[in-house]
Parts: C-alpha cells; structure tokens; sequence
C-alpha cells in the first residue's frame, strides 16, 4: 500500500470532468496508492480539495501557498480559520497546507513580498497550532526562514514537500518532527546531491509523494529541445507513485515491500488522521 502525502488532484491538467478524475484516480488505486492528499493553494479552492477529498475517499488540507499570497486577501485568513473550526471533526482534513515560504521566484523576493509571505506563513502556524493539526510546507530555497519560525511557532510537525535542502537542513526540520517528502525529482540522475539524501537520510524520516501534476519524474519529462522536436510532456498522476518509490528503494537498496510498510507508517506518523481513513472508520 501506498499513500501519495501530497498530490494536486484539482488541477484541470489531471482531467477537466469528474469522470476523468475518476478514472485517474482509479488507476493509481489499481496499482496500490491507497490514499491521496490533496492540499489547498488558495481560499478559492477550499470547497474543492474538501469535496475532492470526500467524492474519491482521500484526505485534503486546507492553507494558502506563498505562490498565492500576492492575490490573498487578509480577510482569506479568517475564512480558512473559521472553516478549520467548521470541519474540525471531518476525519479527511488531515492538516494546515499547503503553506510555507518562497523564495525562488523573483517577484516573491521583493522586500514587502517576502514580509507578507512571513506574515501568511507565521498566521497559519499560529493557525495549526490552535486547531491541533499538522502542516504540509512548501520548501523553496527557505529552509532555514522557515525552520526560525516554526521553532518559535512549533506545530508538533508534518511534512516539508518536496525536501530539497541539505543534510543539516533535513536534520533540523526531524528534530522538529517533520517528516521529509520525495517524489519524481529523486529520479533525474543529475540530481546526485538529493538521491544520496534520499538513499542516507534515516528512513523513518521519508514520505512518498508525485505532487502531481507538478515534477514529473524522469521518464514523463521532456526537455525543451524535445518539446520543440515534437515530443509532449508526460503528465504526473498519483500513479507514478510506485515506480518512483521503486527508484527510491533501488537507492537505498532495500525491498520494494518493506518502504511501502515504512512509508505508510511514516505518512500516518506524520498526518495522524489518516489512520482513521486506513482503517476505513471514514465515512
């Protein structure tokens, strides 16, 4: 059994009916993906995840993403506050996310941008921390801003998506208790520096994810030379997600079974409500 932590099932490249999603998300269930989490990026999609969550038997997360903060409002804080408290007994909200901190895009590095990014960030963490859950944190080039505020704010942990920082970085974020997230990057071979974290790093510190339809692994990419040349961009869906944990046991040389029981138990350690969903006690 596998549980994808982190996947975008909303996204109209994964299919524009719910028919199609369906089916999508069928597939993976075929080969083995148990559970999906789907994390909200913005207040207008809150109502989506949720219902998303409840029609295909996942979970969700509700936050607002730093690619989001430049059109949120102050007033959308208070509306994902109410709407924790609304569905504070939903067994399928498993935590605060998608939220976190930026700071690879140029125009989120503007001085006042990356202040109102802090204050999001810092918001939902406070946020987590009076509605008892976990959070799911974007991670891009902003580790250690985030790491400062979560030891001032901790939350009791989550997941850092997609991990992608150094070995003292991952140390400080499972001295948190943070679970780390990896997905299709770990599958380019030029990425040497994350696959020897992904093979080194305790295992009980992994979770397993496709952030679909966003990083594709290595065999559903295609340059830009062989875009230009005809070739289309596969697209990532929660099935993939065995194939890259094949890669990922390949590099830490162990069985393919034995990572999917510990990155199951992982995934639960990490978003405890999920065991409920395992259990099937979801209704």
């Amino acid at each position: 059994m596998w549980i994808d932590t982190h996947c975008h099932l909303d996204a109209p490249s994964l299919g524009d009916t719910p028919a199609l999603v369906q089916a999508m998300r069928e597939r993976a269930a075929r080969l083995g993906v148990r559970c999906c989490v789907i994390p909200a990026v913005e207040r207008s999609n809150f109502d989506t995840v949720r219902e998303l969550a409840h029609r295909l038997g996942d979970a969700y997360a509700l936050g607002i993403h730093p690619l989001y903060v430049p059109q949120a409002r102050d007033d959308d804080l208070q509306v994902l506050d109410a709407l924790l408290a609304q569905h504070r007994d939903d067994p399928r909200l498993v935590a605060v996310g998608e939220i976190g901190l930026d700071f690879f895009v140029p125009a989120l590095c503007e001085p006042a941008m990356r202040e109102r990014q802090q204050g999001f960030y810092r918001a939902q963490l406070q946020l987590a921390r009076k509605h008892r859950l976990p959070v799911i944190l974007h991670v891009r080039r902003s580790a250690d801003a985030l790491l400062k505020q979560l030891r001032e704010l901790p939350t009791g942990g989550g997941i850092a998506h997609a991990f992608n920082g150094s070995a003292q970085q991952a140390q400080a974020f499972i001295e948190l208790g943070f679970k780390l997230g990896f997905g299709g990057a770990l599958t380019f071979e030029p990425a040497q520096r994350l696959r020897r974290l992904a093979a080194e790093l305790p295992l009980e510190a992994l979770v397993l994810e496709t952030d679909a339809p966003d990083i594709p692994p290595q065999w559903l990419y295609a340059t830009a030379a062989e875009r230009a040349a005809g070739r289309a961009q596969g697209v990532n869906t929660p099935a993939e997600l065995p194939r890259i944990a094949a890669e990922l046991a390949r590099l830490r040389g162990m069985p393919l079974d034995a990572l999917a029981r510990a990155s199951t138990a992982n995934a639960l350690a990490a978003l405890p409500r999920l065991a409920g969903l395992r259990s099937g006690a979801a209704a």
